[in-house]
């Protein structure tokens, strides 16, 4: 039998309390289809940096290097500076790991009310891949000064390596789907970092002649996604314009709560990482009326990741049926159950 190493960071606020649930749902599936994961919980976060000063120990890279996956809940709390708990955890394992694919699936779920009045779940199927490691979040600049004077830059960094990467890892999923991509860019207005990756996307094109390509500027994608969802199979753009774009594509599928992510090193000389990216909501927590469902996909990227790839569509069946049945949903979603009523009902489904 095969055992996973899967180094667990449920983080702050409902990322306490959704991560157990989907750690009953691969335990669930493990049972099912004979592997077993072998969690290490690690309290790092905000909690942590609000007693020790830093998100995570000096040497917490080398420890999480050790393991075959890295599950995380949420990071945020509002007596943290959102900067310092996003650069000093999450985006530190991101750029020391090189996970550089951010894949996020948009997908509308059988028994979920979208605000696209009238779509079905058939018409709004986005798998979204976005450049993770630099872009706008490359961390280069700096403030000058203080008072009215003060200059502040930041400063986008675009590679050709890193842009040639995730466009042939996006083209390379398109190929495996719809054969459809379209690349998001902002080539009108910044004239160097936005027009190499328009190069370097028409390039890698050629090598792709069955994939359909579309080229369209972010404001133009936000506008068709919320138009003319059907027409998006693979998305892929740089660190910020995905990030925004795909927030925007949660509400399409009718919550943050179903908001699941991979942070994909697809070299697999580092341990990736799978997250809900719904952030750690502290209106709600405590309440344990978050949704788990993300938490739960997420799992199931991460068991496809690992090879187990039917006990991953088995997670994501079981997650789909419970959603399409209706009876344990929480408030989000129009219902009134429980985290841990939510994941008793996936993990049942899982063992079914």
């Amino acid at each position: 039998m095969t055992t996973y190493r899967l180094a667990v960071i449920p983080g702050d606020g409902i990322g306490r309390e959704v991560i157990p649930e989907g750690l009953k749902v691969l335990h669930a599936a493990g049972r099912r289809f004979d592997f077993t994961i072998a969690p290490t919980e690690f309290p790092w976060g905000c909690g942590y940096y609000l007693e020790h000063g830093t998100m995570m120990p000096r040497d917490g890279l080398g420890t999480l290097r050790a393991f075959d996956a890295i599950y995380l809940g949420a990071v945020g709390d509002p007596r943290v500076p959102d900067h310092v708990s996003l650069w000093g955890l999450l985006l530190a394992i991101r750029k020391a790991f090189d996970l550089y694919a951010n894949v996020r699936p948009v997908r509308l779920l059988e028994g979920v009310a979208t605000p696209l009045a009238g779509r079905r779940p058939e018409e709004v199927d986005i798998l979204f891949v976005r450049e993770n490691t630099e872009g706008e979040y490359a961390g280069v600049g700096g403030r000058v000064g203080r008072g009215p004077d003060e200059v502040a830059l930041q400063t986008a960094v675009f590679t050709r390596r890193a842009t040639e990467r995730i466009l042939r890892y996006a083209f390379d999923l398109a190929r495996r789907r719809r054969r459809r991509l379209a690349h998001i860019t902002k080539s009108n207005a910044l004239q160097y970092t936005a027009v190499l990756w328009d190069e370097v996307a028409a390039e890698v094109a050629r090598d792709y002649p069955d994939v359909d390509v579309l080229k369209l500027h972010v404001d133009a994608g936000a506008y068709h996604m919320v138009m003319h969802p059907e027409w998006f199979d693979v998305m892929v753009g740089s660190n910020l314009y995905a990030d925004i774009l795909t927030d925007l594509g949660a509400a399409l599928q009718g919550s943050l709560g179903l908001a699941a992510s991979a942070n994909l090193d697809p070299g697999r000389i580092a341990p990736s990482m799978f997250e809900p990216v719904h952030g750690s909501a502290p209106d709600i927590a405590g309440t344990g009326r978050a949704n788990p469902l993300a938490a739960i996909w997420s799992a199931s990227l991460l068991l496809e990741h690992l090879g187990e790839t039917a006990a991953a569509a088995a997670v994501f069946t079981a997650l789909c049926e419970v959603v399409r049945v209706g009876e344990v949903r929480t408030p989000d979603l129009g219902g009134r159950s429980f985290t841990a009523e939510v994941g008793d009902a996936v993990a049942e489904a899982v063992r079914r």
